[in-house]
C-alpha cells in the first residue's frame, strides 16, 4: 500500500465518523418527532398520524405555525417543523457522505464492492478495521478481531460454542449486514443456512458460522488488493 492509499484510508475513516454522527442525530430527531406527535393536540394528531415518514416530513417542513392562533398548536407546529427540517438536512448530509465513502472505497478496494451483498459502508468498515498489510497476521486473526471466531464453551458431553462479546463491534455489525443482505438472493448463503438448520443448528448459529467464512473471504480480498496497489 502506498502513502497515498494510507491518506485515503484516513479520509475514509473521517467520513465514516461523520456519517455515523449524522445517522445518530437523525435517529434522535425522529424519536423526538414521534414523541411530540403522540402528545400533540387534536385534530392535529389525527391529521398527521396516518402519514408515511416521507410525507410527514414534507408536510411538517412546509407548515406555517403563525397562521394558528392557539398558542399550543402554534408552539407544537413550530417544534415539529424544526425537527422535520433537521431530519431532512441530516438525511441529505448522510447521503452526501455515503457518496463520498463509495467513491473512496471504489478507488481502494473495488474488488470488495464486486462481492455480492457488500455495500460501500460495509466495505469501508472492513477496510478501516483491517487498516493496512501486516496489521492482522491472517484470516483467523481477522475473524477474531471481528468477534466472528467461535469461543469453545463445551461442558461434559455437550459440545457448543458461545458468542464473542468483544472484538471490533463495528466490523461485526458490517459482517452481519452483509449476511442479512445475502440471505435474500445469494444462493450459497441460502443453501448454507438451510443445511445448518437441517443439522440441528438455529438460524442464529448458522449466521455465526457464516460470519467466520465471510471474514476469511474479506481478509483475502483486502490482502490481494493491497498487494496489487
Amino acid at each position: 500500500a502506498t502513502p497515498r492509499a494510507g491518506g485515503r484510508r484516513e479520509a475514509l475513516r473521517a467520513l465514516m465518523v461523520a456519517r455515523e454522527g449524522a445517522l445518530s442525530a437523525k435517529k434522535a430527531g425522529l424519536c423526538q418527532l414521534r414523541a411530540l406527535l403522540v402528545t400533540c393536540p387534536e385534530p392535529l394528531r389525527g391529521e398527521l398520524r396516518s402519514l408515511t415518514r416521507a410525507r410527514l416530513l414534507r408536510r411538517l417542513a412546509a407548515v406555517r405555525p403563525h397562521r394558528h392562533q392557539e398558542a399550543e398548536v402554534r408552539g407544537t407546529l413550530t417544534a415539529l417543523r424544526a425537527l422535520a427540517r433537521r431530519v431532512q438536512a441530516l438525511t441529505g448530509e448522510e447521503r452526501e457522505l455515503k457518496r463520498e465513502i463509495e467513491a473512496l472505497v471504489a478507488e481502494l478496494v473495488q474488488p470488495l464492492l464486486d462481492e455480492q451483498g457488500i455495500g460501500p459502508v460495509s466495505a469501508a468498515q472492513a477496510l478501516i478495521s483491517w487498516s493496512h498489510p501486516g496489521r492482522v497476521r491472517n484470516d483467523a486473526a481477522f475473524a477474531r478481531l471481528a468477534a466472528a471466531a467461535p469461543i469453545p464453551a463445551s461442558s461434559g458431553q455437550t459440545i457448543r460454542h458461545r458468542l464473542d462479546p468483544g472484538g471490533d463491534r463495528q466490523l461485526n455489525r458490517a459482517l452481519h449486514t452483509i449476511i442479512v443482505s445475502r440471505r435474500k438472493n445469494h444462493a450459497p448463503t441460502i443453501a448454507y443456512i438451510e443445511r445448518k438448520t437441517r443439522e440441528g443448528k438455529s438460524v442464529r448459529e448458522a449466521i455465526r458460522c457464516l460470519k467466520r467464512h465471510l471474514a476469511r473471504r474479506i481478509y483475502r480480498v483486502l490482502e490481494q488488493t493491497a498487494i496489487a496497489a
